[in-house]
């Protein structure tokens, strides 16, 4: 008999793997009708998981990691995800007609390369070990409309800003991931939205359907996955020529600045840190003799959810000299936190690419959940694949958060925490416009900071729907902005965004609690 740290061995039968040996451990797991029974580590009883759930790492096993990748991955295809329940996903009145699209789609060019997916998976890696911090940013849902110079630049520049302003306070490099080139698609409560007595499925995003309540305009189109492919084409090259082109020069900071920060009373401060980062650069450069050339490329990276599966398995395919499946269509897709389900297509489908993958982590998450999720998505421990961006909000976050952590640091898993401090504190104005308040995502932020602190943990991120224009869409900040300003320029079709000036002024005080915190 094996003792408590062994590992059983597996064999394939069809579909499932299937143990052939029995441990002592309490993880110990039974197939029973296609389905592995894993035993909760409290004795409290098992729960059900997929037959392609992967074997556990040991101390004993030298080369388990391989073994598991290749029992796991042989059962999995960029269509295996068809034969699970699938969310969120609409149907077509014409199957044929998006058959078609679907094909053209796989034929088209990839929008990203694996280089550049490898290389924000190792700067994911460093975030991990508390090297790097990520920063993710942009729209709630990006609009075909804004496609547009203005929009882009303005996005990439309050990026850009605060992530200066991050490396400044935190003394870290930062990893820039914008929601753009692709979050074209949002999940909904409801597959229905009425109106009036009239009822039409909801709006779910520019690549499904449009925004009109029109029977047309909400009837979902297959074309809008092809127009939706070439808005973000138009959008990650638009981004590409800006930053080839010296748009993130450190040499000439102050040309950053948008227009309207003038206004700002936080001006004073991070013309400080401009100027600063000035006067660095100008030294280094004459204390080395030479002009620092890498200073005037920063790099950007794309993300969206990936909600509709037919899109996602359209760019997804092997590239030379690479082992594995790429989703060529972003850098870093991220699960919604419903959509991630264990045997649900979601999970089927993120577990086989090799991208770095996020997934965002609601109230409901349970600690065996999470690690039986991280297990499916990442089976091999890898540094950088896998990024847990948590959304409870500024309630309960103190309950939800501390359990997670403790059975991550216990089982040894290697993820990315990242907070998400907007979905979990968005509210309903008197005037019937959804809102978010600055002090309750700042707030939640704070408890997020502190919690991975005294967890022995490290948050190694943030994620923020923001964007570079003069809206009013979520209450306070420095201008303290109030429900009556609401209406004045709510642009948003979908969830409020943090402001120019309030996502400013949000990395601002991020800078200034990483420089309390850093080593001395």
């Amino acid at each position: 008999m094996k003792t408590r740290g062994s590992f059983r061995r597996a064999t394939l039968q069809g579909d499932s793997v299937v143990s052939s040996h029995w441990s002592h451990c309490p993880d110990a797991r039974a197939v029973h009708r296609g389905w592995l029974l894993k035993h909760r580590a409290d004795g409290s009883g098992c729960r059900k998981l997929p037959a392609w759930y992967p074997l556990e790492r040991t101390r004993e096993s030298t080369n388990l990691a391989e073994e598991n990748h290749s029992i796991i991955m042989s059962n999995w295809t960029p269509t295996s995800w068809q034969t699970k329940p699938a969310t969120q996903q609409v149907q077509y009145r014409d199957p044929h007609k998006l058959d078609i699209v679907l094909k053209q789609l796989a034929k088209l060019p990839p929008l990203v390369t694996s280089w550049e997916v490898e290389t924000l998976k190792s700067e994911l890696a460093a975030a991990a070990r508390g090297e790097r911090f990520l920063l993710q940013g942009g729209d709630c849902s990006e609009s075909f409309d804004d496609c547009c110079s203005t929009s882009i630049a303005s996005k990439l520049k309050i990026l850009l800003k605060m992530s200066i302003v991050m490396v400044h306070g935190g003394h870290r490099q930062v990893i820039r991931v914008g929601r753009f080139a692709g979050q074209y698609a949002k999940p909904r409560s409801s597959d229905r939205e009425t109106r009036d007595g009239v009822t039409l499925p909801s709006f779910r995003g520019h690549l499904i359907n449009r925004l009109e309540f029109t029977p047309e305009a909400r009837e979902p189109n297959p074309d809008l996955l092809l127009r939706a492919y070439e808005r973000s084409a138009l959008t990650i090259n638009f981004v590409r020529g800006l930053v080839d082109g010296g748009f993130a020069d450190l040499h000439h900071p102050e040309l950053w600045d948008l227009d309207f920060l003038h206004h700002s009373p936080l001006q004073k401060e991070y013309r400080r840190i401009v100027d600063l980062i000035a006067d660095a650069v100008g030294f280094l450069e004459v204390v080395t003799g030479r002009s620092l050339d890498e200073l005037q490329r920063i790099d950007f990276f794309a993300s969206h959810e990936g909600l509709p599966l037919p899109y996602e398995q359209a760019q997804t395919r092997r590239v030379p000299r690479r082992t594995g499946w790429y989703n060529l269509s972003t850098h870093f897709p991220w699960i919604g936190d419903r959509t991630r389900s264990i045997g649900g297509a979601h999970v089927e489908y993120f577990r086989g690419i090799a991208n770095p993958i996020g997934m965002k982590v609601g109230p409901t998450m349970t600690p065996d959940q999470l690690i039986d999720l991280i297990d499916v998505l990442n089976p091999q421990n890898e540094p950088g694949r896998l990024t847990s961006i948590h959304r409870f909000g500024t309630e309960q976050i103190a309950t939800c958060l501390p359990p997670l952590i403790e059975a991550v640091v216990a089982r040894d898993k290697t993820v990315v925490w990242c907070c998400d401090p907007m979905h979990g504190n968005t509210t309903i104005a008197n005037c019937g416009l959804k809102t978010r308040r600055f002090d309750d995502v700042l707030g939640e932020l704070n408890q997020a900071m502190d919690i991975h602190a005294a967890s022995g943990s490290i948050l190694g991120g943030v994620h923020f729907e923001l964007t570079g224009e003069n809206v009013t869409e979520c209450i306070g900040g420095a201008r303290g902005l109030t429900e009556d300003d609401l209406e004045k320029r709510y642009l948003t079709d979908v969830d409020p965004r943090l402001s120019y000036e309030q996502a400013l002024e949000m990395a601002l005080l991020i800078a200034r609690r990483m420089r309390k915190s850093r080593p001395s």
